[in-house]
């Protein structure tokens, strides 16, 4: 009865679960049951109602399967669901979904690890269907937390281990692309989730094997077959899918677990991983999104100010990465406060160095005391590195801020409202500020091509430089100089002018160079005697070496080649005469090497001069004075003088008149058209210019002198003076004047350099008193109204009176007699 009882009502279940049952063998070894599974998909597609309980039926055996270690049954209930899957688009499929989503959990979550790779497999495969509508209550935490987990995995056989890692991987770079493109699904991006994918990414990327590959942004590199099957290589496929589909709102959130990873496992020294990760990074997300990585690395800089000098530098030298790649693209608003973030970190690295230096100094620890001064070096050369990277290409428009930006941050003497506080770093911590920021100029202006030199060299900027070039360190003259070649010479001239020494053929340089445009011509007249001025100060420093002169030599090549004209060119022979003078009357006391130093540079630059205004009479004299020098007096000349052990003379003849370059000679070669010789009689006088002075009037042009210091104007019978012979030969005779005239400008400079302050104040003071008096009185003469012969009209006592003035008794001035 029982037996009868079974066979009827065998028939009468649903008719989906016996077509379910009819797809599982007697044998599971026999695999998937073909035509009775095409029974199943046909009657799936032909009543799409009954997909959802053809779902839980199939869930509820593959449970009971998987409880009961009957493998190979679970194998064919997902391969059942696959087909399944792929065979359904219908609106009826979200519950079947479900239930095959179960299905996949029940495997991931067991301890098998072929049955994590079945239920990893099936995962990907439905993550590539496209589905019509989206889902609005489907969430993957799980899958997440689960794929997050194989990529972890630390099973004990290698095979098994990195089997398990690449399905884990697998899985979630299926979560991504099945969520990144819905935008229900926009929770993935939440922290709680990225800090589980991208770490997990990361930690399969450490490889070493794979570490110079993972760097090369090009191709993923787990495109072929057998990165497949490659860890390091799928997970930097599926880094690069995450980063090259998040949008502008969820950049931090993918960057910030980048950086909590690399902390976690100390990869900022050695800091290769870091690198290429951010390469990755740089090279995937959308260009206009580079800004957000940029400022999340500088706020990481923040966090570690007080870290080792190394971790650091390594954070610098990703931030360098970072920059170089976004730096021809949108960098964004972060400009400027990628320089002052990296300015901060340089001021507190120097401080750094120099309380250990202190530290060092005061105990017997020495050699550790010398390598952390070494490693806050590392820093410092990062960030000098960066910033002149990063400045260095910018656009022309950008790089002018950016080089005002940081000309505001060095600290100069003499002028109180710069931006870094020197008091607490002493002379040695400003001057190793100087130093880098100055380095850090270098780099930013390298390349930089301006069409007008007055916006390339504005007065903010040139003011403070030239401040720096006077102080009494070498080094800083020699960036100062630097610097200057770098926005001057616009047409690459410099290392055809590299070192200095008597170029014998000019021509042969091919110097490129264009005509001096007006606005240069215009630049020269306000700011040239400035330039002179501090290429001769430069020249008469006692610390001056080889490199100094060099320097000095390009500079004035390069204002010859690219901002000279025919009144700059006599101003620049000025100069060099003026040097040459300086050098043999010696009334600063200067070493014998400085002062023929400075004839050499005279000599090579005289040269060149020469040969680039092309003046045959003036290299005749130029080169007969070398050639003289070459047989009598070869310390004169760049190519001795500078070489090692070079003879010194204990002094310089003065009457030999041959050995140096003379006024009237070359005044008699310029004499024509185009060059006012007659200026090169006036010697050369350091100017003190100040960029707030009004431009100077046509009364100063003709050298008219008022003297602001007598009380009253002298009478006629005062200026006149009876012309005799002896009066006439002291006119001629102007030696003697000239001595006076240097004299007295000694006993100057001596004034101001060594009186005090308050005594050099008063005498000002007095002088501007007088000065204001006497313009009083002008204005007073200018205001009255002058007598006139048609008569004054005076008021009195109510009556209006016309009072006459004879022609005869007025005054006129000289001028206006004839």
């Amino acid at each position: 009865m029982p037996a009868g009882v079974c066979g009827c009502c065998g028939p009468l279940r649903p008719r989906y679960k016996r077509l379910v049952d009819n797809i599982f063998p007697e044998d599971p070894k026999d695999g998937l049951s073909k035509s009775d599974m095409e029974k199943l998909t046909f009657y799936a597609v032909s009543a799409p109602e009954k997909l959802d309980r053809i779902g839980a039926y199939l869930a509820e055996r593959l449970s009971r399967d998987v409880v009961r270690h009957r493998y190979g049954y679970v194998v064919i209930a997902m391969e059942a669901l696959d087909q399944l899957l792929m065979a359904c688009h219908s609106q009826s499929i979200k519950p079947f979904v479900e239930s095959f989503l179960h299905m996949v959990a029940k495997l991931l979550e067991s301890r098998e690890p072929d049955l994590q790779v079945l239920g990893t497999n099936s995962f990907v495969k439905f993550a590539n269907i496209e589905e019509d509508t989206p889902s609005y209550h489907r969430r993957y935490d799980f899958f997440v937390s689960q794929f997050s987990a194989m990529c972890h995995s630390t099973h004990e056989d290698t095979e098994t281990r990195t089997r398990i890692r690449v399905a884990g991987i697998k899985g979630l770079q299926g979560v991504v692309r099945k969520t990144v493109n819905d935008e229900l699904q926009a929770i993935i991006w939440e922290p709680q989730h990225m800090d589980k994918l991208i770490p997990s990414m990361l930690f399969n990327m450490q490889d070493s094997e794979d570490l110079d590959r993972a760097g090369h942004p090009g191709t993923p590199s787990g495109a072929g077959q057998d990165g497949e099957e490659n860890p390091a290589a799928l997970a930097e496929s599926c880094f690069r899918e995450l980063l090259g589909r998040a949008a502008y709102g969820n950049m931090n959130n993918a960057v910030r677990p980048v950086l909590v990873h690399l902390d976690n496992h100390h990869l900022w020294d050695p800091n290769e991983f870091a690198v290429s990760c951010f390469r990755i990074i740089m090279y995937s997300i959308q260009a206009q999104h580079s800004h957000h990585v940029i400022q999340q690395v500088l706020n990481h800089l923040d966090t570690h100010n007080k870290n080792t000098p190394r971790v650091r530098a390594g954070i610098v030298q990703v931030l360098l990465e970072t920059v170089a790649i976004a730096a021809k693209g949108s960098v964004g608003p972060t400009v400027l406060e990628v320089f002052n973030t990296l300015l901060k970190h340089l001021r507190m690295s120097v401080d750094f160095e120099l309380g250990e230096s202190s530290r060092r100094n005061s105990s017997t620890s020495v050699s550790s005391g010398r390598g952390k001064e070494s490693e806050e070096r590392i820093v410092q050369n990062a960030i000098i590195q960066t910033i002149g990277f990063f400045g260095g290409n910018l656009p022309d428009y950008q790089r002018a801020e950016v080089m005002m930006f940081i000309m505001g941050k060095v600290p100069v003497y003499g002028t109180p409202c710069h931006t870094l506080d020197t008091v607490k770093i002493g002379h040695q911590g400003t001057k190793r500020i100087q130093t880098m920021l100055l380095s850090s100029l270098i780099m930013v202006t390298s390349g930089f091509k301006s069409k007008s030199m007055a916006a390339a060299l504005p007065p903010p900027f040139l003011d403070p430089l030239f401040s720096i070039s006077l102080m009494e360190d070498s080094e800083l003259r020699q960036l100062v100089l630097e610097i200057l070649h770098n926005i001057i010479d616009r047409h690459d001239n410099r290392a055809k002018l590299r070192g200095i020494r008597i170029i014998p053929n000019v021509a042969a340089l091919k110097i490129k160079r264009e005509k001096i445009s007006k606005q240069d011509v215009a630049f020269m007249k306000k700011h040239g005697q400035q330039l002179y001025r501090h290429i001769y100060l430069g020249c008469k420093e006692e610390d001056n070496v080889h490199k100094n002169f060099e320097l000095l030599f390009t500079t004035l090549a390069i204002l010859t080649i690219e901002l000279a004209n025919e009144e700059v060119v006599i101003d620049l022979i000025r100069l060099a005469i003026a040097l040459q003078d300086m050098a043999l009357t010696n009334e600063e006391n200067m070493p014998m090497f400085i002062r023929c130093g400075i004839m050499a540079l005279v000599a090579a630059y005289l040269n060149f001069l020469s040969q680039m205004i092309a003046n045959p009479p003036f290299c005749q004299h130029v080169s007969k004075v070398i050639e003289l020098r070459n047989m009598d007096a070869p310390y004169l000349l760049p190519e001795h003088i500078f070489r090692d052990k070079c003879p010194l003379p204990e002094s310089l003849d003065k009457e030999d008149r041959l050995l140096y370059f003379q006024t009237a000679d070359m005044a008699e070669c310029l004499a024509g058209p185009g060059y006012n010789a007659e200026r090169l009689s006036i010697p050369y006088v350091p100017q003190v210019t100040d960029r707030l002075t009004r431009r100077k009037s046509f009364v100063d042009t003709i050298s008219l002198q008022v003297d602001i210091m007598s009380n009253s104007l002298p009478d006629k019978s005062q200026l006149a003076e009876e012309i005799t012979f002896e009066t006439l030969k002291k006119a001629i005779d102007t030696t003697g004047l000239e001595e006076q005239e240097r004299e007295k400008r000694r006993q100057v400079m001596e004034k101001f350099q060594k009186a005090p302050f308050e005594e050099i104040a008063a005498h000002c003071e007095s002088k501007a008193n007088m000065l204001h008096d006497r313009l009083a009185q002008i204005f007073e003469l200018t205001i009255r109204p002058p007598p006139s012969p048609s008569g004054v009209v005076s008021i009195s006592a109510g009556h209006t009176q016309h009072q006459s003035v004879p022609v005869y008794e007025m005054k006129f001035p000289d001028l206006c007699v004839y």
